[in-house]
């Protein structure tokens, strides 16, 4: 095994192992009402591992008699006319794009609870992406503003105001929230410097708002704002359709979110497979970036901290019963330590692509940065299977499990890494009986995509079941799902609050509307 520097900060015990517009139209109003069709059947432990027939995974995952519903269940009064606000929330969010979704649906639910005005999120694309598109590049604002407008109000900028004959901009008071800060935190502390200041600025604003919120209207708020305000802007949705398109044309396709770069390493500390100068520059990253914590390889590993490797990955599909014909779209950013890590991936599934194989001409000069990243959740989306294969710290794999549970409970496979690590330690010191049985007693052991409780630390955005979910014949009265008029009164106490709008107000005689608008929601 290589030895590289930094043992201080990275030691290493002992020898350890060498180791849409995709029929947009068609998909958005269908792909919700899938929940009831024939699915996986796959529950915990309910087959053996000989039993499982993988075709089946192509198909959505048993839904139980649930389907996505994040319309309101109780009254719900729309806001306040602009004078009665208490004054005008401004967030700028910090991170990637998913960690920034998340947190545009908190700054949401934090003006709804405080009663404020939100100007319209910022995103601090250039530190991270070195790209200023920001949201207005990004997302469809008008899109956004219409569908939240029975929840806040929202405004492009501050106002300017009018004292004493002399117009000036309101100054925004910033402060920095406490990270998971508690509803009671908006209600006190923000608040009365909103009321004294008139505007408060939160930043940074990235897990500013705790995820346990005990009133599930606000939780089914935070739903309603990611999986149907928060639509990307048109060209990235051509190019996704696009995408997906080309990829379907030949039948179905998985799409792996490859988590194998330098940054994520880093993070997890995972450096002795690497050659001295690469461990080099990953303990420079570590030490530039991260807190100094003493990490263990072989520790971290065992404990499922490791990203899984491209070989991993592909061991593990194969093991489940997965051939060389399986078309697989990855995304991911540059891959680290070159092309040696996928050599084994693409010798085992040689019909890879990614956004620059597969889509237009044109795609790279379209999709670099937040836009990028956008496409490649979309086409993540509307896989047929989706794997990601470091969960937990990832804000994209998070997210698109959750927005895929959300979407007609669309298969995933997540790999149980701590499971899988001794698996793999053994077949690395040559000790390989049973290596296949024993990859798929793991694999099998899930629930693929199904509704499931949600369990600490999974979160809320990874899992919104039961709460953004509903069903028809329920057991509990808490399940029922909501009438099918529920936006007509809603627009009903929303126009009397606000007389006649000139806003077109789509409403469906089914039972969310939120779910069945006439093009793809993200």
């Amino acid at each position: 095994m290589r030895r590289g520097p930094g043992e201080a900060l990275l030691r290493r015990r002992g020898r350890g192992p060498a180791r849409l517009w995709v029929a947009v139209t068609a998909l958005a109003t269908g792909i919700v009402w899938l929940c009831s069709s024939a699915g996986l059947g796959l529950t915990r432990s309910s087959y053996g591992v000989q039993d499982v027939d993988v075709n089946k995974m192509w198909r959505t995952a048993d839904s139980h008699g649930w389907r996505a519903s994040s319309a309101p269940r109780t009254y719900w009064p729309p806001p306040p006319i602009e004078s009665e606000m208490n004054g005008y929330l401004r967030v700028r969010c910090n991170g990637g794009l998913n960690q920034q979704r998340s947190a545009i649906c908190n700054a949401v639910v934090a003006a709804r609870i405080m009663n404020a005005t939100l100007v319209l999120p910022e995103l601090d694309t250039n530190s991270f992406w070195h790209d200023e598109s920001g949201f207005l590049g990004i997302y469809d604002v008008p899109h956004f503003i219409k569908i939240l407008k029975y929840d806040v109000h929202i405004v492009m900028s501050i106002p300017e105001i009018t004292t004493n004959g002399k117009t000036k901009k309101l100054k925004a008071h910033q402060i920095r929230p406490p990270r998971d800060a508690p509803v009671t935190w908006y209600t006190t502390v923000a608040l009365e410097k909103m009321k004294k200041y008139g505007a408060i600025y939160l930043t940074p604003f990235s897990h500013r708002l705790t995820e346990d919120i005990d009133d599930p209207e606000l939780q089914r708020l935070r739903c309603r704002v990611n999986y149907h305000a928060l639509r990307f802007k048109p060209h990235i949705m051509k190019t996704s359709s696009e995408i997906v398109n080309k990829l379907r044309s030949e039948g179905h396709f998985m799409s792996i979110h490859l988590r194998f770069e330098m940054d994520m390493l880093a993070f997890a500390g995972c450096i002795d497979i690497f050659t001295p100068q690469e461990q080099k520059i990953l303990i420079k990253y570590r030490k530039e970036n991260f807190a100094e914590k003493e990490l263990v390889y072989r520790e971290r590993r065992l404990i499922g901290k490791c990203p899984l490797t491209p070989e991993e990955v592909g061991l593990i599909l194969r093991s489940m019963g997965f051939d060389n014909r399986t078309k697989i779209y990855l995304a991911s950013g540059e891959l680290f330590g070159g092309k040696r890590f996928m050599k084994p991936f693409k010798a085992m599934f040689p019909r890879l692509e990614n956004h620059s194989t597969v889509g237009p001409g044109k795609l790279e000069e379209n999709t670099r940065g937040l836009a990028g990243s956008a496409v490649d959740y979309m086409v993540c989306l509307l896989s047929d299977i989706f794997i990601p294969t470091y969960d937990g710290p990832s804000n994209f794999a998070n997210n698109l499990m959750g927005h895929r549970l959300y979407y007609g409970f669309r298969t995933t496979i997540t790999p149980n890494r701590k499971a899988l690590a001794p698996i793999f330690m053994d077949r690395e010191e040559g000790l390989t009986a049973g290596f296949e049985k024993r990859i798929r007693h793991v694999m099998f052991n899930t629930h693929f995509g199904g509704p499931h409780k949600r369990v600490h630390p999974e979160s809320f955005y990874t899992n919104s079941w039961p709460d953004c979910f509903c069903q028809m014949n329920p057991r509990n009265r808490a399940d029922k799902c909501p009438p099918d008029n529920i936006y007509e009164v809603l627009d009903s106490q929303f126009q009397s609050v606000e007389g006649e709008e000139d806003i077109e107000v789509q409403v469906s005689n089914q039972t969310d509307s939120t779910s069945q608008t006439d093009e793809m929601i993200v």
